[in-house]
């Protein structure tokens, strides 16, 4: 195979010229050389170049194109298979975007589809490696997971749904986080009110989900438990209310921050039959926690992991984050010694991604980045740990303006499996969803097809406008006039 390394054609940037340094395009991108195939590029060196973080919004290539070059990679057939970006005015290289092999990590359907059709391992991997150029392991790495997947969405029935409930306060916002977050020392006086508002539109979900089969609940935030215990308790018992959570279902409550939870919110979780629970340590490094924003420490996730389990918690998530600012991989391999004594039952290696809205985002450039490279030898060390503890891959994504194009991968024990991520992830289920900034989506089962109602994310707004909110989903969801 043959590729050829040409600049994307724009008149805005006709008079660009380029440094004249080869650049050994292969690793994450392309095949390792194998006498093959030859290729030609000239860009920067690879420790001249920076890695480029682009915004959530559209790209607008036209206007770019007065400062960017955008260099495209193309096999013979004339497939894109890479995108390089020089920017004029910093005179660097500065993003390596490998189209296909995103396309593969994003939506692993291809995988499915590939195995539906009949085709074997080796043909597979064939068709991955081949005709998507994707690296040898991140393909068997992907033909694992979409065999995962496969297995757990073919027993979705048509008539089965699952829920969200969004609780959108936090002790601090941490300094990587961009979801629907609001510190808890600014809205304590409002939690009550917002759990009132809250419960109205649950009220009309469960009248709503009376005609389908609840499979997973899901309490999420921000922090749920970072409502003191007779806020969680008030959540807990609407829930069991109105939607009845036994043992065929899925109930997860993302405990997260450590610095939340006390052993009578645990007992609490247990009490009401929530039967998976997650503690996100994100990493277990004191260094580190203190750089991000956390309060709390390694010792203090060591004891509610302990808790946890003398409460009778069996099964237990913990996600970590590979690519912190300051951390290398000796950090990295620390934080999977110290997860592998605590011995979760599933761990969910998340990539650094710079979100438009996060604090890091506005703070770049007072960070130490972790470079590509380094990032995958982090995500070689989480696999390696992740086998030693007995786990296998069940679920992959990605997500936009991750460092170095990299993906998440969730590891489980057999048989503890969370099937609530895999669900919102590869979008197969409906899922409706309370709360402020919550998005309920509906997938039709014939079609495949989606549509999403959007909740404010405004705490003000979203109690102010309850009535519309419910409002929203009567209308937008399906037959939902008819209640």
């Amino acid at each position: 195979m043959h590729i050829t390394v040409k600049r994307i054609d724009s008149s805005a940037c006709a008079d660009v010229r380029l440094p004249n340094e080869p650049f050994p395009l292969c690793g994450r991108m392309l095949p390792a050389y194998d006498g093959q195939w030859s290729y030609t590029v000239t860009v920067f060196p690879p420790q001249e170049r920076s890695e480029m973080v682009f915004p959530d919004e559209v790209y607008d290539f036209e206007a770019m194109a007065q400062d960017y070059v955008f260099i495209g990679a193309y096999t013979d057939d004339g497939v894109c298979v890479g995108l390089a970006v020089y920017r004029r005015s910093w005179n660097r290289y500065m993003y390596l975007h490998d189209l296909k092999v995103n396309a593969a990590y994003r939506r692993l359907g291809i995988g499915r589809r590939l195995l539906e059709e009949g085709k074997t391992d080796k043909e597979c991997l064939a068709f991955l490696t081949e005709d998507y150029l994707v690296m040898p392991h991140k393909a068997a790495l992907a033909l694992k997971v979409a065999k995962a997947e496969r297995k757990i969405l073919e027993d979705n029935r048509p008539e089965e749904i699952s829920l969200y409930i969004g609780i959108p306060f936090c002790p601090t916002r941490c300094l990587y986080c961009s979801f629907t977050a609001y510190p808890l020392h600014q809205y304590k006086n409002r939690v009550d009110e917002y759990l009132d508002a809250m419960f109205r539109e649950l009220d009309w979900l469960a009248a709503y989900s009376r005609s389908f089969v609840m499979k997973n609940i899901y309490i999420g935030g921000g922090t749920p438990t970072s409502l003191n215990e007779a806020q969680l308790e008030r959540l807990l018992q609407k829930v069991e209310e109105l939607f009845h959570p036994d043992e065929s279902m899925e109930y997860t409550v993302e405990a997260g921050r450590p610095d939340t939870i006390t052993r009578e919110k645990l007992r609490l979780l247990k009490e009401y039959g929530v039967n998976r629970i997650s503690i996100n340590p994100q990493t277990m490094n004191d260094k580190t926690l203190r750089a991000v924003g956390r309060k709390h420490t390694v010792e203090d996730i060591r004891r509610v992991f302990r808790e946890a389990r003398e409460e009778g918690h069996q099964n237990i998530n913990m996600d970590l984050i590979l690519g912190l600012p300051g951390e290398d991989a000796a950090d990295v391999r620390n934080t999977m010694e110290e997860i592998m004594k605590l011995a979760p039952d599933n761990v969910t290696m998340h990539t650094l991604a710079v979100k438009r809205a996060s604090r890091l985002r506005e703070e770049l450039a007072q960070h130490d980045m972790t470079t590509a490279e380094a990032l995958e030898e982090m995500l070689d060390i989480s696999a390696e740990y992740a086998e030693r503890m007995g786990m296998e891959p069940y679920y992959m994504y990605r997500q936009k303006n991750m460092v170095g194009n990299f993906e998440n991968v969730g590891y489980c024990h057999p048989g503890k499996e969370g099937i609530y991520n895999v669900q919102i992830m590869e979008e197969k289920q409906t899922i409706l969803a309370a709360g402020a900034g919550a998005s309920t989506k509906t997938v039709d089962p014939e079609t495949d097809r989606i549509e999403r109602v959007f909740n404010v994310k405004s705490i003000e707004d979203y109690i102010g406008r309850i009535e519309e909110m419910i409002e929203r989903k009567r209308t937008g969801l399906p037959q939902g006039g008819n209640i």
